[in-house]
């Protein structure tokens, strides 16, 4: 029986390092938004393990919303963003605050901001586990990121190849032989 661990060339972001920066930020973002009641709004499906987790370590009175956007085709952008599922509430005069697993070429989430900045929130500010800036091909950053990646294919802890390895609880770098 294969093992997801099998595909994986090496560790990049231990479980225990992940833990511990999660937390960092989420006591930054507990701290920056007090008395402001942000919307955490989680881009689906990479988020997940990271949005459960950041919302366990940030201690303000919040709600949570998710967004499903498509934009990548295996390992590569097309370029073209396709909102799957959007917000049912109004998010005008709100602090929003999306939540993406990775920040690569950023042009999801400079479509996403731009695509929320029309419904006049107060404000949009995004937190990534990961930022890639190698890849940058959208001029967007992340307000506040857990850690930077090289241009190595990272997989685990929601991020994943073809729907594969989201459930690795690290982040790894995966075995090129897998994608090429």
């Amino acid at each position: 029986m294969k093992r997801v661990e099998d595909d994986i060339a090496y560790t990049l972001i231990s479980q225990q390092e992940i833990y511990d920066k999660v937390h960092e930020v989420g006591r930054k973002i507990s701290e920056d938004f007090e008395g402001k009641e942000p919307v955490f709004v989680g881009v689906l499906k990479g988020c997940f393990m990271f949005m459960a987790d950041l919302i366990r370590c940030v201690n303000i009175s919040s709600e949570i919303e998710f967004m499903a956007v498509s934009s990548y085709s295996g390992t590569n952008s097309t370029g073209a963003v396709r909102i799957n599922k959007d917000l049912k509430g109004d998010i005008n005069g709100r602090h929003i605050i999306l939540i993406e697993d990775i920040l690569d070429s950023g042009v999801t989430l400079n479509y996403l901001k731009n695509y929320l900045m029309v419904r006049e929130p107060a404000s949009v500010s995004i937190v990534t586990l990961l930022d890639k800036p190698a890849r940058r091909k959208a001029p967007i950053y992340a307000d506040y990121f857990c850690f930077d990646v090289p241009d190595e294919f990272v997989v685990g802890y929601g991020l994943d190849y073809n729907e594969k390895y989201r459930n690795l609880p690290y982040i790894g770098v995966l075995k090129p032989e897998i994608y090429s």
